[in-house]
């Protein structure tokens, strides 16, 4: 299969989130953020903000013991829960069990686990938990990737996830180079898609989304602003609240990656080319929502 859709606004006509209601939190979408570490905690509270920004009505933000009080002030809306922390600054093996115990306590809508998290034998115990509870609606990024990397040739399957690589990730989900993740991005995603049975982003200068059935869409634009550090939390965020509102997978995906891209277009206009923040993306996300819908 070669052809891949242009993503536009047009093309997400196909694919319609669910509409604004007046109604409580709750039914705004609930979601258990997973993220951070000592060295990144700015990572947690860049995507909480862009969650809520998405129209997220409660978001749940769990993070490392030593910066929780900190991530806590700088999202004042979110609930923060302080996981046990090892002596690298990541969540310890503990913290995976605590998590499960978690997800079979409280009833969430989405999960995105991954951004600003640090590589480790912890996270490959969280994944396996994560994958274990059979969630509908779960995103994962950053080192929450490395740890799906496949083992004695056989890939973990990862059926209706969501997987968030850029370059290197991809490289070590599917066994290529850096190099070639980069020239054959689409080729890759769609490798990357039917290998783990899940629908993945393929990040860069343009996007490419895969599903494991080889279809696909690509979205130029945004711009070399959006090239900045926690640019990926910032549409990893957009993307775990437009899933707790009720988005199928598919339609938040491709929602997410338009949003943050016409966000940064946006930001170029007002601010030039280079030089906002990435926690300044997720502002302009409100009214082109309220404009697109």
């Amino acid at each position: 299969m070669s052809r891949c859709t242009p993503l536009t606004r047009e093309e997400l006509k196909n694919y319609r989130l669910p509409p604004v209601k007046e109604a409580d939190k709750d039914a705004h979408g609930r979601l258990l953020l997973i993220a951070g570490s000592s060295e990144t905690p700015g990572s947690a509270a860049i995507a909480a903000t862009a969650a809520m920004r998405s129209g997220c009505g409660k978001v749940t933000i769990a993070t490392v013991e030593p910066v929780a009080p900190h991530v806590a002030l700088a999202v004042p809306e979110a609930l923060v829960v302080a996981l046990p922390a090892g002596r690298d600054g990541s969540i310890s093996r503990s913290a995976a069990g605590q998590l499960a115990a978690r997800l079979k306590e409280f009833e969430y809508d989405s999960v995105v686990a991954g951004p600003g998290m640090k590589q480790g034998r912890a996270c490959e115990l969280l994944v396996r938990k994560l994958l274990d509870a059979h969630l509908e609606r779960l995103s994962m990024d950053a080192a929450m990737l490395y740890a799906l990397n496949p083992h004695g040739g056989a890939a973990e399957r990862a059926p209706s996830a969501i997987l968030l690589p850029h370059s290197r990730e991809m490289a070590a989900l599917i066994d290529c180079s850096v190099e070639e993740a980069r020239l054959e991005p689409l080729r890759c995603a769609r490798e990357c898609a039917a290998r783990f049975d899940a629908l993945v982003l393929m990040k860069g200068p343009t996007s490419h989304i895969a599903l494991p059935d080889g279809a696909a869409w690509k979205y130029k634009g945004g711009g070399p602003g959006l090239g900045i550090s926690g640019s990926g939390d910032t549409l990893a965020g957009i993307l775990g609240g437009l899933l707790a509102r009720g988005a199928t997978p598919l339609a938040a995906l491709l929602w997410a990656v338009w949003l943050h891209g016409e966000a940064g277009a946006r930001l170029a206009q007002k601010v030039g080319p280079v030089g906002f923040l990435a926690r300044e993306i997720s502002a302009e996300v409100p009214a082109l929502l309220a404009e697109a819908q």
